[in-house]
């Protein structure tokens, strides 16, 4: 029997449209820091490498991106010692290798930005406060409900509950690098949101393939 799934994509992108709003909301400038076009704050980035320029549309896209890459990664690994296909695990090791520099670059615009990942919370250089952002212990972003229902398969059976999750995962993932591409203004962010746009349509492709075939 088929187990109904439940896909959290449209339910996290829900959440960070929200959470982008209150944010743009929040906060007042500050007459010490200039900004550049679309409110981004231009002073230097303490952090080596990292475009200090951005608004608050890349300090949501991080702050809710990492978490949702975190919640990838938990189940790309538990693929490694649960799934059955080779192709299965072939494609969480390429999950792995892609969202893991991510989410290490994510990390060093969020110290060059002023943006508390850990916490849930932001402010940027500008002085928007961040505060409302959806807690990040939320299950569409943290992927609790997905580790629940794989935990206890193995085999086939995982299999196609991975790769059925893992295309809802990737769909939300698009949504959210697609609001960045639309609202962002950091270089850098931009072109993560492309990477991600690109390489997770192109996974969810193959994973059609091999549920079907599953």
């Amino acid at each position: 029997m088929r187990t109904l799934i439940f896909r959290p994509a449209r339910i996290a992108t829900a959440a960070f449209a929200a959470a982008l709003a209150l944010a743009a909301c929040g906060g007042g400038d500050d007459p010490t820091i200039s900004s550049g076009s679309d409110g981004g704050s231009v002073q230097a980035s303490p952090v080596a490498g990292i475009d200090a320029e951005h608004n608050d549309a890349d300090i949501m896209f991080i702050t809710m991106m990492k978490p949702h890459h975190e919640a990838a990664l938990g189940m790309a690994e538990l693929a490694g010692a649960r799934a059955e296909s080779p192709l299965v695990k072939a494609l969480a090791d390429k999950i792995m290798a892609a969202q893991e520099p991510e989410i290490e670059m994510m990390n060093k615009m969020a110290t060059a930005w002023g943006v508390d990942l850990e916490s849930g919370a932001a402010e940027n250089g500008g002085g928007h406060s961040m505060s409302g952002a959806p807690s990040m212990a939320d299950d569409s972003m943290s992927g609790g409900n997905d580790m629940s229902a794989l935990e206890p398969l193995s085999g086939k059976e995982f299999d196609r509950e991975f790769l059925t999750r893992m295309i809802a995962h990737h769909e939300g993932a698009i949504e959210m690098a697609e609001t960045e591409l639309a609202d962002g203004l950091n270089a850098q962010a931009k072109q993560m949101a492309a990477d991600i746009t690109e390489s997770q349509a192109a996974e969810i492709e193959e994973m059609k393939s091999l549920l079907a075939a599953a």
